[in-house]
C-alpha cells in the first residue's frame, strides 16, 4: 500500500469504486466499472474482494456488482450524529419561498463539492440536482465560496474573501447562475455553502445584493443553531 502526502492510494481507489454508482445505475459490470474508474479489472476484483467482506459491495446473480448494506448503516449513523438537515431546510424552504428559485447547501469533499440539502424551485424552468450529486469544486459559486474559505490562496479568492460571497454565471452550466455564502458555526467553522441558484436570465446583477441578504439572514440563523 502506498502512502504519500497523507493519502493512501489503495484506499482511494476503493472509494472511486463506490463512487461509481449513480441513482440510475445502481448494479454495474466488471467492464462498467472498469471504464468509470480507469482501473484496470484485476485491481478492481482485488479491492471488491475487501469491500465485500465488509458489506459495502455485494454481487448481484448476474455477476453485476451493487452498494451493500454496511453504507445503509453508515448512513443511518450519519443521520443521527452529523445530520444538519433539520436546521438547514427550513432555511432553504425560507430562500425558495422569497426567491422562487433553487437553494443548496453543499459541502466539501477533497477536490469535489456534494449538494449535502436541496430543494428545487416551484417553477417549471428551473435549475434542477438531486441531493447527493458530486460536482467540481473548482466551478460554480458553491465550490468556489468552499474553497476561498477554506485558505485557498490567490487574488481571486481574497476578493471572494472580502466580499463575503460568490456569485457565478455560467460556470458549470452555461445556463446557471449562482449566489452563495459560508455556512458558519458558532465557533466561526466553516460547516458548508449555502445557495441560491436559477436560470442566468432570472439571477442577473440587479438581483445580487437582495440575494445576498437573505442568504446573509439564513447564514446567521444558522450560526446561531449550529452545533
Amino acid at each position: 500500500m502506498v502512502q504519500k502526502q497523507n493519502r493512501v492510494e489503495a484506499v482511494e481507489r476503493a472509494l472511486t469504486i463506490l463512487e461509481a454508482f449513480t441513482d440510475q445505475e445502481r448494479s454495474l459490470s466488471l467492464v462498467t466499472l472498469a471504464e468509470r474508474t480507469g482501473l484496470y479489472k484485476s485491481t478492481i476484483l482485488r479491492l471488491i474482494g475487501s469491500l465485500e467482506r465488509f458489506g459495502y459491495i455485494v454481487r448481484e446473480g448476474d455477476g453485476t456488482y451493487a452498494l451493500g448494506p454496511s453504507l445503509w448503516r453508515l448512513g443511518n449513523l450519519f443521520r443521527h450524529t452529523g445530520d444538519m438537515g433539520e436546521l438547514i431546510r427550513p432555511q432553504l424552504a425560507h430562500l425558495v419561498e422569497q426567491t422562487q428559485e433553487t437553494a443548496s447547501f453543499f459541502i466539501r469533499l477533497g477536490s469535489q463539492r456534494m449538494c449535502l440539502y436541496r430543494l428545487n424551485s416551484p417553477k417549471p424552468a428551473r435549475h434542477h440536482l438531486d441531493e447527493g450529486a458530486l460536482l467540481p469544486i473548482d466551478r460554480g459559486a458553491t465550490g468556489r465560496v468552499l474553497l476561498a474559505f477554506s485558505g485557498e490562496e490567490g487574488a481571486f479568492y481574497d476578493d471572494i474573501r472580502t466580499k463575503g460571497y460568490a456569485f457565478s454565471k455560467g460556470e458549470r452550466d452555461p445556463d446557471v447562475a449562482a449566489i452563495a455564502l459560508p455556512a458558519l458555526d458558532r465557533h466561526g467553522v466553516m460547516r458548508g455553502a449555502i445557495s441560491v441558484s436559477a436560470l442566468i436570465t432570472r439571477l442577473t446583477d440587479e438581483k445580487v445584493e437582495a440575494t445576498v441578504a437573505l442568504l446573509q439572514a439564513s447564514c446567521d440563523a444558522l450560526r446561531e443553531t449550529m452545533p
